[in-house]
């Protein structure tokens, strides 16, 4: 049986027990085994880490660990330059093109309303959605760890907040995504883009007195439903505003 010593830098660590967090932690192996095994073995989804040494010299996913071997394992870098190493794909991790599983539901509307194309359904069976994220390239969110280890999902976030609110908080801070916002061009529903209505396509059945103080309507070109600039649209407004401010704070 062959050795390796691991050690996970950052918020890597939320993964790992308590007692094995920020320290060297020996596992044992049957070679030949990839690195990949050996990172997921520890309960660290593979889409969670950027870069990986194997004996101070970067590697990818599926390069051969032997006995002895050390293996540093560093999450996503927000700051610092890291890029005389070997990244693990070979495009952006922050593809802004999002599916989310069965959980996040609300999140997802909220990336909608942000701008950003999120597919969204409560009865995907999980390797319908590793295919539907590998064949799209979208960014797979998800509170199940098992399901980030897919090995069709190269890119994944995962989401550690329960509120709503917070997890769409931890997101924009974790992908930097207020640089690439477009609020109110998307269906929230369901995910389609808006365009703005001419007078002779709004629909007569709105509110009457929506109909009398509004002149401004989208419309999403996929399932029809109807959006104008109201109290709730002014809510969210400041919301993002000051979601972004605390974002980049």
């Amino acid at each position: 049986m062959a050795t390796a010593t691991l050690r996970f830098y950052e918020e890597l660590n939320d993964f790992l027990p308590r007692q094995f967090r920020k320290k060297d932690r020996e596992i044992e192996f049957t070679e030949p085994a990839p690195v990949r095994h050996l990172i997921e073995t520890l309960g660290v989804p593979h889409t969670e880490v950027e870069v990986i040494l194997l004996n101070g010299l970067s590697v990818d996913l599926e390069q051969p660990v032997q006995d002895g071997d050390r293996i540093s394992v560093y999450p996503v870098f927000e700051s610092l330059d890291v890029t005389p190493l070997l990244r693990l794909r070979d495009h952006p991790l922050r593809v802004t093109r999002f599916a989310a599983d069965a959980h996040l539901g609300k999140l997802a509307g909220y990336l909608r309303m942000l701008g950003f194309d999120t597919l969204y359904r409560n009865d995907w069976r999980d390797s319908d959605l590793a295919s539907l994220c590998m064949d799209q390239h979208r960014i797979l969110l998800s509170r199940d760890r098992a399901l980030l280890m897919h090995k069709k999902v190269s890119h994944g976030c995962y989401i550690r907040a329960v509120s709503p609110r917070e997890q769409l908080a931890y997101l924009m801070r974790r992908l930097d995504l207020c640089r690439r916002i477009a609020p109110f061009t998307r269906c929230m529903r369901c995910n389609g883009e808006l365009r703005e209505l001419n007078s002779g396509e709004v629909p007569q059945n709105l509110p009457p007195h929506v109909l009398r103080i509004r002149d401004r309507f989208l419309g999403c070109q996929e399932c029809g439903q109807v959006y104008w600039e109201g109290s709730h649209y002014q809510v969210m407004k400041r919301w993002v505003s000051r979601l972004c401010a605390e974002s980049t704070a």
